[in-house]
């Protein structure tokens, strides 16, 4: 039986940076606040919509060790403890654990691109230096590595493998380790523009960078869909399908960043290589989050 780690809803949440590039810990507290009080079944911290990428190890451990004091056990503390070299991601899922981490969300290795043998052989290596349960990054757009459904038979011999963050877009995809796979393994989507199919079919939840914006829309789609209320899941689905949408135009977390900022969040910029939005990108957000208001 699967360790179920959370079901519903969850933020991978934005890292807020002040106006010297810094982590505005004042302003973390306030979003995970937001979260916990509309209805987000767990945290994500040190994601890509978190700028992984550029936060230090040091950094990113703080950040979960404030969190975890901000959170206090009510909802799981997921954070992310990815690498393309095994030694470092193994560093790092020993240190966010000590840091009160309750889950790990570990991105495939990228750029480096393992084969399905190399991928069992990292997680299996990460096992070794943890006891967290793993969530499972597959994002190929990003990593250029698919996760195939039948990868996943060999994965599942590793104990802490529980749950994938699937956001290869591929629908079929998804739909058959859902079918082959849902005893062992919590099937969460990592594409807000097909949570609610992904949830039809059988999902346990959703990783959600809407979540940011919207918290208790996305857990409002997540629980009508667990009662069976499909069509109240699609038409809530549908009413933010636009600004959806609108902040894939440009790489994450760079559009929600900027929606948040337009809707007085003032969660600050972003650390190079990633920049301000476009003027034209930023319009249409604007635009599209007049229209939910509506």
């Amino acid at each position: 039986m699967r360790k179920i780690i959370f079901k519903g809803a969850a933020v991978a949440l934005v890292t807020p940076f002040d106006n010297f590039g810094k982590i505005n810990y004042e302003k973390v507290e306030e979003l995970i606040e937001f979260q916990i009080a509309n209805g987000t079944k767990a945290v994500v911290v040190s994601g890509t919509t978190g700028e992984s990428a550029t936060l230090s190890d040091r950094e990113k451990t703080e950040l979960t060790a404030f969190a975890a004091k901000v959170i206090r056990h009510r909802v799981p503390l997921i954070a992310g403890a990815g690498s393309n070299c095994t030694e470092h991601a193994q560093s790092l899922c020993a240190a966010q654990e000590k840091a009160g981490a309750d889950a790990l969300l570990i991105v495939t290795p990228y750029y480096n691109k393992c084969t399905p043998k190399g991928l069992f052989l990292h997680y299996k290596a990460c096992a070794e230096k943890t006891a967290l349960p793993f969530i499972v990054y597959n994002v190929p757009s990003r990593t250029g590595v698919n996760i195939y459904p039948e990868t996943y038979e060999k994965l599942l011999e590793i104990k802490n493998i529980c749950a994938i963050k699937e956001a290869s877009g591929n629908i079929e995809q998804a739909a058959r380790i859902i079918s082959l796979y849902s005893d062992a393994l919590s099937v969460y989507c990592g594409n807000d523009d097909l949570t609610q199919i992904l949830l039809s079919s059988g999902a346990a939840g959703t990783i959600s960078v809407l979540s940011n914006l919207c918290p208790k829309v996305v857990s409002d789609i997540c629980e009508a869909n667990f009662r069976g209320d499909s069509k109240q899941g699609e038409l809530l689905y549908e009413k933010y399908a636009r600004l959806i949408a609108a902040m894939s135009l440009e790489v994450n977390p760079i559009p929600v960043k900027t929606a948040m900022n337009l809707s007085s969040r003032n969660v600050g910029g972003f650390r190079l290589p990633l920049c301000e939005t476009e003027n034209l990108t930023k319009e249409r957000i604007a635009r599209e989050l007049a229209f939910i208001k509506n």
